[in-house]
């Protein structure tokens, strides 16, 4: 099978040319519903699932879960510094190597899919009282050399929900 499927298997995140108030209350539902559906996915799994890639030289189902947690709590942490500064540039980091750390490839996956439902009640809850005009803030990308609004970052997150 071809191996950008394997990536990809919902496709690469292509955010709409105009962003629409329903499309916002769909991607804020999406990022409100996903630690639940997340939590039934992965709650009955035995430790050799955790523990086993879900494609050739990926990450394990563990190192996933973590994974999503550091993605989406960065996420949060740039949608609070674009709401409190004028387009900061945000801290990148290296996914990759974040994947590797002893937390990442050991630890239960209860502590991240704790942390990503409490995650996920408070930036749901964010989103929802977002105005029109905070929803364009934007932070600059350092490594992409691109700003990004509030309103297509929700996207790219309920994407990512998705995705993984």
């Amino acid at each position: 099978m071809d191996l950008e499927k394997l990536k990809y298997p919902i496709g690469t995140f292509d955010c709409p040319s105009t962003i629409t108030s329903e499309i916002l209350e769909a991607w804020t539902s999406i990022l409100e519903h996903f630690p639940n559906r997340l939590n039934n996915l992965v709650r009955n799994l035995s430790e050799m699932q955790l523990n086993s890639p879900y494609r050739p030289d990926g990450w394990t189902v563990r190192q996933t879960v973590h994974h999503i947690y550091d993605s989406h709590h960065n996420a949060y942490t740039r949608f609070k510094w674009a709401l409190t500064e004028a387009t900061p540039t945000i801290k990148i980091y290296d996914e990759k190597a974040w994947a590797e750390t002893a937390d990442a490839k050991n630890a239960p996956v209860d502590l991240s899919l704790a942390a990503i439902s409490a995650l996920h009640a408070k930036w749901a809850y964010l989103a929802k009282g977002l105005t029109q005009e905070q929803l364009l803030k934007e932070f600059h990308h350092p490594a992409r050399n691109r700003n990004y609004t509030l309103a297509e970052t929700l996207g790219s997150y309920a994407w990512h929900s998705h995705h993984h």
